[in-house]
C-alpha cells in the first residue's frame, strides 16, 4: 500500500486548521487516516506547528511520501533535515512564544492607576463624566435665553408708552 503524509483540512470557512496525517494515497483528503502525526494552524500569530518527530521519522523511513506542503512544514521543524541527513540549519528561527494578552492588560492597568477595575468601567466612567459636563453646560445656555426674553418684554412696553 502506497502511503502519503499530507494535510487534512478542518475548521470553518477562512479559518483553516490542518492535521498532518499518514493516509493511503488513494484516499480522499478528509478520508480515514492511518495515523495523525501533527497539527498545523496557519492563521495563528505566529502560526502553530506541532509534529511528533519520532513518528514522522518512522513513516519517512518506511517510504511514506510527503506532499510539498508537508515537506515545507518538516523543513521548518527540522524533521526533513534529520531524514535527509542534511547538516545545514533549517534557516528558520524557532517559533516565538505567543504573547500573553491578559498579562499585558494587567500591566497596562497597573501603569494606568494601579486599580484592578476593568477597562470598560473606566471608559464608562469617563463617558458619564463627559455627559454630566455637557449637561451642566446645557442648562446654563437655557437660563440665559429666558433672561433675554424678559429684557425684551421690558423694552417693548417702554416703546409703546
Amino acid at each position: 500500500m502506497a502511503t502519503k503524509i499530507r494535510l487534512k483540512r478542518l475548521g470553518k470557512i477562512r479559518s483553516p486548521h490542518y492535521r498532518i496525517i499518514v493516509i493511503d494515497s488513494r484516499s480522499k483528503r478528509e478520508g480515514k487516516a492511518i495515523e495523525e502525526i501533527g497539527l498545523y494552524h496557519p492563521k495563528n500569530d505566529p502560526s502553530f506547528i506541532r509534529v511528533d518527530s519520532e513518528r514522522a521519522q518512522y513513516w519517512l523511513s518506511v517510504g511514506a511520501q510527503p506532499t510539498e506542503a508537508v515537506v515545507a512544514i518538516f523543513k521548518r521543524t527540522g524533521d526533513w533535515q534529520k531524514f535527509t541527513g542534511d547538516t545545514t540549519p533549517s534557516g528558520v528561527d524557532p517559533q516565538p512564544e505567543p504573547r500573553d494578552r491578559e498579562a499585558e492588560f494587567a500591566k497596562a492597568l497597573a501603569e494606568d492607576g494601579g486599580t484592578t477595575a476593568p477597562a470598560i468601567s473606566k471608559a464608562k466612567k469617563k463617558a458619564d463624566e463627559a455627559a454630566a459636563k455637557a449637561k451642566d453646560e446645557a442648562p446654563a445656555a437655557d437660563e440665559a435665553a429666558p433672561a433675554d426674553d424678559a429684557q425684551a418684554e421690558a423694552e417693548a412696553p417702554a416703546e409703546e408708552a
